[in-house]
């Protein structure tokens, strides 16, 4: 399968402060890539890093087989990049935003503009500073998903949207994504990589943990237990075989007692705190 995005031994610093070190990993073409991790973890400075807008100290980083340095103007030209916050000309019309934004490729995006507008109900005739953190959002995904680019580079998307816009923003990936093109979504809201996502890369601290298919990140035999046996109510967390707990129960009288899979925010922060003793 064709990488789409490769990147090998990236390690970006900030004097003392910590950027990303030794990251590595790769993005396959047709495919929707989580890129998790907490606020701080090192996800916008890696992509920063890949699309050019900040000076890398070591790795090599290779964009639809072309080199994030030596092809910078090239690969962007190919991108649809949204960054996590979009900043735009506050007086300025909708309308001339998104065209602004298709003017700067050379392009006559209108059809497409028009789609997208209307699939993610946004006023075109409103001016910028009249509109909500959400909407502002919306302009930015047309502007990254108008020009029909090769890769889909977001970050944080759909912080911002409400429940139905991010739908609609996702069901407008799997039908760009099912003709052809690549999409890595940054993010740390976890249900949207469980439903979305085909493989993801964790981030923590600055340092990638691991890269897999969502379903290895988020198999495991950890268990929440509620149970209320000889008069006591009890909460634990149990990892193992879970008939070993049934029969370390038996001789107890249990009145009640309730098995659940963890949350995914609960799954991650037992996966971060094991990375963390681990190092």
């Amino acid at each position: 399968m064709e990488n789409v995005i490769s990147i090998q031994n990236l390690t970006k610093t900030y004097g003392k402060k910590r950027g990303v070190a030794d990251v590595s990993f790769d993005v396959h073409e047709g495919e929707i890539f989580g890129f998790i991790g907490p606020n701080g973890a090192g996800k916008s400075t890696t992509i920063r890093s890949m699309l050019g807008f900040l000076k890398f100290n070591s790795g090599n980083i290779q964009i639809l087989g072309m080199d994030s340095i030596k092809d910078h103007e090239k690969i962007l030209r190919e991108v649809g990049y949204m960054p996590s916050e979009a900043l735009f000309y506050p007086t300025m019309k909708v309308s001339e935003v998104i065209n602004y934004a298709a003017a700067v490729r050379g392009l006559d995006c209108a059809k497409e503009a028009a789609m997208l507008c209307d699939r993610l109900k946004i006023d075109t005739s409103k001016k910028i500073k009249e509109l909500s953190l959400g909407n502002r959002k919306k302009v930015s995904i047309v502007c990254a998903m108008q020009h029909r680019p090769k890769l889909f580079i977001f970050d944080e998307p759909t912080s911002g949207l409400d429940p139905l816009m991010q739908n609609t923003f996702f069901e407008l990936i799997k039908e760009y994504v099912g003709k052809g093109t690549t999409c890595m979504l940054s993010t740390h809201v976890l249900p949207e990589v469980k439903r979305y996502c085909d493989r993801a890369a964790v981030m923590r601290e600055g340092h990638l943990i691991k890269t897999a298919p969502v379903e290895e990140l988020i198999k495991t035999s950890v268990k929440n237990v509620k149970l209320t046996a000889d008069g006591k109510q009890e909460d634990f967390v149990f990892k193992g075989d879970i008939n070993e707990l049934i029969a370390s129960l038996g001789s107890r009288k249990i009145e009640n007692l309730t098995i659940e899979e963890p949350s995914l925010e609960e799954l991650f922060m037992h996966f971060y705190e094991n990375e963390s003793e681990e190092q």
